[in-house]
């Protein structure tokens, strides 16, 4: 709970709010910090209590407790008899975090389909018009502007709507954009002293539901590497734990390019956080490590997978949580051969860089 700042964790909204809705945003940074650790959130909080006076002598911790089983939030209904978080407590948690990391977002009309620069046939009207083309349907015309053109060709008292005075409002083409991405989970995203992996679930809770809310079309992947990689599920985020690990950043695109081959979708990217250098690899059934520097054998491994990449039109955004020159000179050459993007983020400014990457990537790839 180091650094931990519960009144950072209210929202002005919140802040003239209910007690309930108060402490409900606390511990659900506290379920982030202890991996869906229902017990340790909950004693943790009642050391904020008594640290910070959160509650008092009407509503206290123990009504807290009581009503996250009461609104569906917790639940003991399980084979083992633990308190854990229900599939409610999940959304929630991703809901704050959208709220929190990328900011109110206007919801989009549409449905959530992605802008491209082409236009043609597509489900939005945008603001530029044109001349009335053969195979133009009835609902893209401009009525009012094919009036005003129809007044100028052929006057008032002889009023007629010609189809050379029509003019429709074009389309904009919608595309669905396939997205992994990749979080690293070796033991460094907690080493000196720095929790790492909270704020990357965080960023990764709030893409999902981002994703979910804005842009149901699309497809988010969600993998995880250290030793080797594996795919989790949106609602494996909250338990996410960083492991004994080394960082097999191999594996961990192997997987995302095996998802992303699978997908029909022209766009696709990748994001990966990450805040060490690449320190293994696996041959057979053994793992080739190196911890104490770039070890050529893994870079040239991961700079092949980059351009492999690169010629399947793949970028890779890479968000990299260490300021250390030497790995930001391996990053850059990553980069370049990916023809990708690389950002040396720190915690805090994680989220809005990863959002307008977002935006900025899935318009790409349309031919």
């Amino acid at each position: 709970m180091k650094g931990f700042q519960f009144s950072d964790y209210i929202p002005p909204e919140q802040k003239g709010g209910s007690n309930f809705d108060k402490l409900l945003n606390i511990f659900q940074q506290l379920l982030l910090l202890t991996s869906g650790d229902v017990e340790q959130a909950m004693a943790w909080m009642s050391q904020l209590d008594r640290q910070y006076g959160l509650t008092d002598d009407k509503y206290g911790i123990g009504n807290f407790f009581d009503d996250l089983k009461e609104k569906g939030y917790l639940t003991e209904e399980n084979e083992e008899g633990k308190i854990v978080m229900t599939p409610k407590s999940e959304q929630t948690i991703r809901r704050s975090a959208l709220e929190e990391i990328f900011g109110k977002l206007k919801r989009s009309k549409s449905g959530g389909n992605h802008n491209t620069p082409y236009t043609g046939t597509g489900d939005e009207l945008s603001s530029d018009l044109r001349a009335y083309q053969f195979g133009d349907t009835l609902e893209q015309i401009s009525m009012t502007e094919s009036i005003k053109n129809a007044q100028i060709n052929s006057g008032v008292e002889e009023f007629r709507l010609m189809e050379r005075d029509l003019e429709v409002t074009e389309k904009e083409q919608k595309t669905q954009t396939s997205t992994v991405l990749m979080i690293d989970i070796s033991h460094s995203m907690i080493l000196y002293g720095e929790d790492r992996i909270t704020p990357a679930k965080k960023v990764a809770l709030a893409l999902v539901e981002l994703i979910k809310q804005k842009y149901p079309k699309d497809t988010l992947d969600i993998v995880v590497f250290g030793n080797d990689a594996w795919q989790i599920q949106a609602k494996d985020l909250p338990y996410l734990e960083v492991g004994p690990y080394h960082t097999n950043t191999v594996a961990g695109l192997e997987l995302a390019m095996d998802l992303l081959r699978r997908r029909k979708n022209k766009n696709k990217q990748i994001f990966m956080i990450t805040d060490g250098k690449p320190t293994c690899l696996k041959e057979g059934i053994k793992y080739y490590k190196n911890s104490f520097g770039l070890d050529r054998k893994v870079v040239s491994k991961t700079l092949t997978l980059a351009a492999q990449c690169r010629r399947l039109e793949i970028p890779i955004t890479t968000f990299m949580i260490a300021t250390d020159p030497y790995l930001k000179q391996f990053v850059q050459e990553f980069t370049k051969v990916n023809n990708g993007r690389a950002y040396y983020s720190s915690l805090q400014g994680l989220g809005n860089m990863m959002f307008e990457d977002f935006q900025r990537n899935r318009r790409k790839n349309i031919k």
